[in-house]
């Protein structure tokens, strides 16, 4: 499990798929406790007119044996901005495949979508009902309301 990214001098990926994301032992295993990733400029592009599409992220997981080394999420996350696919597409490909590498007890994402034609898009996703135990809290993303 030696890190790519840790360290070492790595440009951003020429897509998701390219992307390699890093996970290293959980220093807590055996304990119950949640993390928090909050990604408030996230960028992608729209599939049909190409334009930027933004939104801001919330990542919470409960780790198993391995957690996600934050440098590689980060580029992971950033190759998206040239990257065109649908908001439900984006937010729930980036949960399974977190869910599918890095294998922790549960995980939840939610995509809060900035307008586009005047209709913001939330999306959700979770991979499965919460562990027992743990404290969830609210993901502090406000409803849009533009000026209203």
């Amino acid at each position: 499990m030696t890190p790519k990214h840790l360290g070492q001098a790595s440009s951003l990926p020429a897509s998701p798929e390219a992307a390699v994301l890093d996970y290293v032992p959980n220093p807590r295993g055996g304990t119950a406790y949640l993390v928090r990733f909050a990604v408030p400029e996230f960028t992608s592009l729209c599939p049909v007119t190409g334009q930027p599409d933004f939104a801001h992220l919330v990542i919470d997981y409960v780790p198993g044996e391995t957690i996600v080394e934050s440098k590689s999420l980060k580029l992971f996350l950033g190759s998206f901005r040239n990257h065109a696919a649908f908001h439900e597409d984006c937010t729930v490909g980036i949960g399974e495949r977190l869910v599918a590498e890095m294998k922790p007890q549960w995980l939840r994402i939610g995509g809060y979508w900035y307008p586009r034609g005047g209709i913001p898009i939330d999306v959700f996703w979770q991979s499965g009902p919460a562990p027992d135990g743990v404290w969830l809290p609210d993901q502090g993303v406000a409803p849009y309301r533009g000026r209203g």
